[in-house]
């Protein structure tokens, strides 16, 4: 365990946050998502919800600044809707570390399945909201 940084990061997740550089992406699916078939780079975190994974991993992944959708989540189907709250349960989480963070851009589905293709990882968690996956972009991490 280490101070400062959240027990539902684990260590695998850990390195792969750090081994990222700037511009590349990382998606947070959800339980149903079809990570596999994606990316070979598959980390999971069974139980644990978004919106915490969210709140845990922001305090150490800077945002990229010049990228005005550095968040992204995916559009539903035609026909099929959107429940509100998983993207206001995320926006929470984000702008508790971000407070001028942008707003969240919807991609549709299959250009969000070939935007998982180029990520760096799929972390696989126990988030259960339909079309609950979000894509981070990682930014220039200053040195303090």
């Amino acid at each position: 365990m280490l101070r400062g940084i959240s027990p539902l990061i684990s260590p695998e997740l850990l390195k792969v946050l750090a081994e990222m550089g700037h511009g590349e992406e990382i998606v947070f699916a959800d339980a149903h998502f079809p990570a596999y078939t994606y990316n070979t780079k598959v980390l999971r975190l069974d139980g644990v919800k978004i919106p915490d994974l969210l709140t845990g991993v922001l305090p150490l992944f800077m945002l990229d600044s010049y990228d005005p959708s550095p968040l992204m989540m995916m559009a539903a189907v035609p026909g099929d809707t959107l429940d509100e709250d998983v993207q206001n349960n995320y926006l929470k989480s984000i702008q508790g570390v971000y407070p001028d963070a942008s707003e969240i851009k919807y991609i549709e589905r299959f250009a969000f399945y070939e935007r998982t293709t180029k990520a760096y990882a799929v972390v696989v968690t126990g988030e259960t909201a339909k079309y609950g996956n979000v894509i981070l972009k990682k930014g220039v991490t200053p040195i303090l």
